[in-house]
């Protein structure tokens, strides 16, 4: 791994055309991207194998409750990775350094909190979530372990993110693969407690994940300051573990809208998984196995995003806010490029895709039947993703987060909740569909009418 601390920001290089040059941001936090799925559907198919399906849907029925828990964090990393995209453009390492300390002290103090709470009360959400009865206990103590670990899975998680504010996406790229591959090795060395090591059954899967992260994030922590990097944990990063006031207000101005976001969507997905669980515990797992194909076809979307965010906050700390058109031309045309052909894969294999992590023939068929309903789509959404976040970059949240959260509570649940009463399972999945073509044609109207004809201007 070779770090560069001084080089010329990556959206700026106009010795290449930009689509080349988002491309080889592109390819290191996809395969960043794949790979933590990856982990995720080893997992799932560790445990759908090795245990069964119940403690397959035990994992899924918890996954909502962690999300909406965690996406306050998740808003502050979004953050601060804009502020810090705008500072490297600019090339002030000092205020780099000054965000990055700020954002960690935010992460430990609510890391901490969210954790407490998540493991304490998680009984009761899942309850709450009219979890089927046969995995409650299971998914509890599944829970349980996760949230205790999220300050430690939260600094690797901020750390990877403090990195591609800077253009880097390698860097997190090599640390992941540390990471997945102890994570494929560990995770069912705790499930069935082999070599001597105590079987931690359904929960092998948070502890397998748990380890992994924690020595990632030693080992990133450690080639950084071997490197001098920007961003390594030394004695002046210490020095800026600290909040200041100035820096947790813009970063809240950009973290707050866009938790308030994460948290819609994950009490939509909340509101989803209640709809499912009335279908019983089949139906469940075979809402985990869709949500992990899913995954694997939106984060090339997530992935295009997050690049045009970059981009767009270097270009505009570095004074060159002319680029963004060209910023936002050329991440359409490569999402819709990747992610037809990767939709179009995965309805070529679908049933083999599925089986990778649950076997049951009736399951099985309720998967398929759902990507069929519902993966198209992701074309949509990551165009939307695009615009979205190409206004965010430039310090614009609250509008293009409020009409994310329309599309999902004005147009994906209540059309979830009447199909599925009216079609059954299959009416859930209706959903997704309407919401993406709803926030598309919603943010392209902002974009066009109002965000392109205001000053843009550098928040650091």
């Amino acid at each position: 791994m070779s770090a560069r601390p001084q080089r010329a920001s990556i959206a700026l290089n106009e010795a290449r055309p930009l689509w080349q040059s988002l491309l080889i941001f592109l390819v290191p936090l996809m395969l960043s991207n794949v790979l933590q799925a990856l982990g995720q559907t080893a997992n799932s198919a560790y445990l759908g194998r090795m245990i069964g399906v119940k403690s397959l849907a035990a994992v899924s029925a918890i996954f909502p409750i962690v999300f909406f828990l965690i996406s306050f964090l998740i808003g502050l990393g979004a953050g601060s990775s804009v502020l810090i995209g705008q500072a490297f453009g600019a090339r002030d390492h000092v205020k780099v350094k000054q965000i990055a300390g700020t954002t960690i002290a935010l992460t430990i103090v609510l890391g901490i909190v969210v954790g407490l709470f998540g493991g304490t009360f998680s009984p009761q959400l899942l309850a709450a979530l009219h979890t089927p009865s046969d995995i409650i206990a299971v998914s509890a103590s599944y829970a349980r372990v996760t949230f205790y670990a999220i300050p430690i899975l939260f600094l690797y998680l901020m750390y990877t993110t403090f990195l591609r504010g800077t253009g880097d996406t390698r860097t997190p790229f090599y640390a992941l693969i540390a990471s997945t591959a102890l994570t494929m090795v560990l995770t069912p060395i705790f499930i069935k407690g082999w070599f001597g090591l105590p079987a931690f059954a359904t929960n092998g899967a948070a502890v397998g994940n748990i380890i992994a992260a924690a020595v990632a994030l030693a080992g990133l922590l450690a080639y950084l300051r071997l490197v001098k990097h920007p961003l390594a944990f030394d004695r002046e990063m210490l020095g800026n573990l600290r909040l200041r006031l100035d820096l947790v207000g813009r970063i809240a101005k950009i973290g707050i809208p866009t938790s308030v976001n994460l948290v819609m969507i994950s009490l939509s997905e909340i509101a989803v998984l209640s709809f499912v669980n009335r279908f019983g515990s089949t139906a469940v797992a075979a809402y985990g196995a869709v949500n992990q194909v899913a995954s694997y076809v939106q984060f090339p979307a997530i992935s295009i995003g997050i690049a045009a965010s970059i981009f767009g906050a270097q270009s505009i700390g570095a004074g060159r806010a002319d680029r963004l058109g060209a910023i936002v031309r050329s991440a359409v045309v490569l999402n819709y490029l990747i992610e037809g052909a990767l939709i179009a894969l995965v309805y070529a294999f679908d049933k083999n895709i599925i089986s990778l992590f649950i076997t049951a023939p009736a399951t099985v068929a309720i998967a398929r039947g759902l990507l069929l309903i519902t993966l198209w789509s992701y074309a949509i959404y990551g165009n939307g993703r695009v615009l979205s976040a190409i206004m965010i970059s430039s310090g614009t949240v609250v509008w293009p987060t409020a009409l994310s959260i329309l599309s999902i509570w004005g147009v994906e649940v209540p059309v979830a909740f009447i199909l599925s009463r009216r079609i059954g399972l299959n009416g859930v999945w209706y959903g997704y569909p309407s919401a993406f073509v709803a926030a598309l044609l919603m943010q392209l109207a902002y974009y066009y009418l109002f965000w392109k004809r205001k000053p843009i201007r550098r928040m650091v």
